[in-house]
């Protein structure tokens, strides 16, 4: 697993304009070669950190219904 960069502030957030204010959520940013995902609530709390092949991966399932709750 990569390393975390130094300062969160180094990383540019982002979530989806589809979410709306209190929906639960994700955010994601790139940094360095790899991409931060975090619960969009806990801004403070832990993360995913995903190299580009594995981000474009976990979109492919998402987008084919693959990771679906079941």
């Amino acid at each position: 697993m990569a390393d975390r960069p130094s300062t969160r502030s180094r990383l540019a957030w982002r979530k989806s304009g589809a979410s709306r204010e209190g929906d639960e959520c994700v955010e994601v940013a790139a940094h360095e070669g790899r991409v931060y995902v975090r619960d969009s609530r806990d801004g403070s709390g832990g993360m995913l950190v995903l190299e580009p092949a594995q981000w474009r991966a976990l979109l492919r399932n998402i987008k084919n219904g693959a990771a679906e709750p079941r």
